[in-house]
């Protein structure tokens, strides 16, 4: 190896670290910028973008971008006219699936199909008439290969008729049963247990969810409303 070759090994090197210094003070700035307009948001990630100077910031499923001295937010569509890609839906769509596996299937209600190919996750309210509507073809979701996974999002809030249906149906001892006869509209016996149903709507909220049902696929798009078995298997295949 020739003396030259070695010092442009060791300047690249260099370099390499003097990024990587800069991209953490500028990560630092902005956490710090951050928690004096929003004390009670802690970002779960902050990393540069193909954009110079640019940061995507992650507060759970949130994504948002700021400027690496701390100073400007963007929220919105950031598009690279070369790959006609948006940057901020592919990244706001990874983070909700990674909200989703954090939370995990240990506090959801799922109606997995037999011959699964794809899973969708599903914000509900128990009293909502398109949540019915969806409910009630839950079998014809199962058919396309669709697994169906619930969590619950009670409009009305907290200590509510519809509230207390959700911790009903999740403290049932047969839940997918206790969600049928609830989405049928039948009493499900009330009982208290230690229950997911606040985390789910706080999940909701952060997601910027204000209606139901909410549909999220497995790519992480979101869906908001009712979609048909067929209609939503072909969404889901062509995503």
């Amino acid at each position: 190896m020739t003396t030259r070759f070695r010092f442009r090994i060791a300047a690249a090197a260099a370099l390499l670290v003097a990024s990587t210094t800069l991209a953490a003070s500028e990560a630092q700035t902005i956490r710090e910028a951050l928690a004096k307009v929003l004390p009670d948001a802690k970002p779960t990630s902050v990393q540069p973008t193909p954009i110079d100077g640019l940061f995507q910031v992650e507060i759970g499923p949130q994504v948002m971008y700021m400027t690496g001295d701390g100073r400007y937010l963007i929220d919105g569509a950031i598009v690279d006219l070369e790959t006609r890609e948006n940057l901020a839906d592919a990244a706001q769509n990874k983070a909700r699936l990674r909200a989703l596996s954090a939370l995990g299937e240990d506090e959801m209600i799922v109606f997995e199909a037999p011959d699964a190919e794809h899973e969708i996750t599903v914000f509900t309210d128990i009293d909502c008439g398109y949540c019915r509507k969806l409910h009630q073809q839950i079998d014809a979701y199962a058919a396309e290969g669709i697994s169906v996974r619930y969590l619950f999002y009670p409009r009305t809030g907290v200590d509510t008729p519809s509230y207390e249906k959700a911790v009903a149906v999740w403290c049932a001892k047969d839940q997918q049963a206790a969600m049928t006869e609830a989405k049928n509209g039948q009493p499900v016996e009330s009982q208290a247990c230690n229950n997911p149903i606040e985390r789910h709507m706080e999940l909701a909220e952060l997601m910027g969810i204000r209606g139901t049902p909410a549909i999220v696929l497995d790519n992480g798009q979101m869906v908001p409303g009712f979609v048909e078995p067929k209609r939503l298997a072909q969404v889901l295949e062509e995503q």
